[in-house]
């Protein structure tokens, strides 16, 4: 299974809303109710997301399933948590501050490195929020407003059936969270109000973002078929990029020297220019690249659905297959020291040592 493919995440939270209508009759209560439940499996579960606050490591995953761990991956506690939507990645400002999405529209937060959480936002407010912001903001003869207005009636009729894929914060106040169908919100305050993003964003397909990330200074988002936009901070919006690939593309990484962004099917291009021209990486795969993340060293690792590990060396120009004694599917990738990594997937989290 791929982290971010349609299947998991559109399928999956279609499944739980099925769930939940057949469970309701029943007296159960929504997941966007229920506290996500204490279990000692947790850490062999489905985990999507993988983030550092500060030395301590933080996973997210299924039913609200939030684990920290301050031994770099050999043991894990379970997060208190106030719902249990499935959620499919977090990131982290500084060592406290952390916020975590996934389906059902949900956005938490956490102030203590990731051992508590509260609410932010869900699907339920999400599409009342993004309605009265265009309402307001709409203009007669502003095409793209009124575009965005439409886009806006239909994410509120649809309630909170479309996930959050990826979220990113520059600074403890500035995030963006992006998800299904070119869902896209800011915030400017750490996460206490939100704003849609549908205006300033060249996604006019609405296609599926997946991914969100800075990189040495500059803001990509990538999506589904070949979709790469990068920010322009004179005019405040997201602009198209052209790759010579349009598949899907799950993740983001690089640093001062080059941008890599990867996908199905092996797929991994990089950019040294900043995004104005794009090369293909060799990597030997044919399956998809589901995580990524940058160590210590400034090495580059990525893996795949199938539980490859590739290390780059020289910022994403060519890559090698790292011996893993365990394989196992990847969806998220995280450096805790010099030579090991953390990865997360469908059967929980395992810390691998680079060979």
């Amino acid at each position: 299974m791929l982290k971010r493919a349609l299947l998991w995440a559109i399928g999956a939270a279609t499944a739980a809303g099925v769930a939940i209508a057949a469970a309701a009759g029943n007296g159960f209560r929504d997941v966007l109710d229920t506290p996500a439940l204490k279990s000692q499996l947790a850490s062999r579960a489905l985990l999507n997301g993988l983030a550092s606050a500060g030395q301590r490591i933080v996973a997210v995953g299924q039913r609200g399933h939030i684990l920290y761990s301050d031994d770099g991956g050999e043991n894990w506690t379970q997060a208190e948590v106030p719902l249990s939507s499935d959620l499919v990645a977090v990131a982290f400002a500084g060592e406290k501050s952390g916020w975590t999405v996934g389906h059902d529209g949900v956005v938490l937060r956490s102030t203590d490195a990731g051992a508590a959480w509260t609410r932010q936002l869900d699907g339920r407010s999400a599409g009342a929020l993004m309605l009265d912001y265009y309402t307001r903001e709409a203009k007669p003869g502003d095409g793209r407003l009124a575009a965005a207005l439409d886009e806006a009636k239909k994410f509120a009729a649809q309630g909170a059936e479309n996930p959050l894929l990826d979220v990113w914060f520059e600074s403890e106040t500035n995030g963006i969270a992006v998800g299904a169908f070119g869902l896209a919100l800011r915030t400017r305050d750490g996460g206490a109000s939100w704003e849609p993003m549908l205006h300033v964003i060249d996604n006019p397909k609405a296609l599926h973002l997946y991914a969100v990330r800075g990189i040495a200074g500059d803001i990509y988002i990538a999506g589904e078929q070949g979709l790469l936009l990068k920010l322009d901070r004179a005019s405040g919006e997201f602009r198209a990029l052209e790759l010579p690939y349009k598949g899907t593309l799950f993740g983001i990484v690089g640093n001062e020297r080059a941008v890599l962004v990867h996908g199905l099917r092996g797929t991994a291009l990089r950019s040294t220019d900043g995004g104005r021209s794009w090369q293909p990486v060799e990597t030997r795969l044919q399956v998809g690249l589901t995580g990524s993340t940058a160590d210590r060293d400034g090495r580059i690792v990525v893996v795949s659905q199938a539980g490859h590990i590739l290390v780059s060396s020289d910022d994403g120009a060519s890559f090698k297959a790292a011996k893993v004694e365990r394989p196992i599917p990847a969806a998220a990738v995280i450096a805790t020291g010099k030579d090991s990594v953390v990865v997360a997937g469908p059967r929980g989290v395992q810390s691998q040592t680079l060979q």
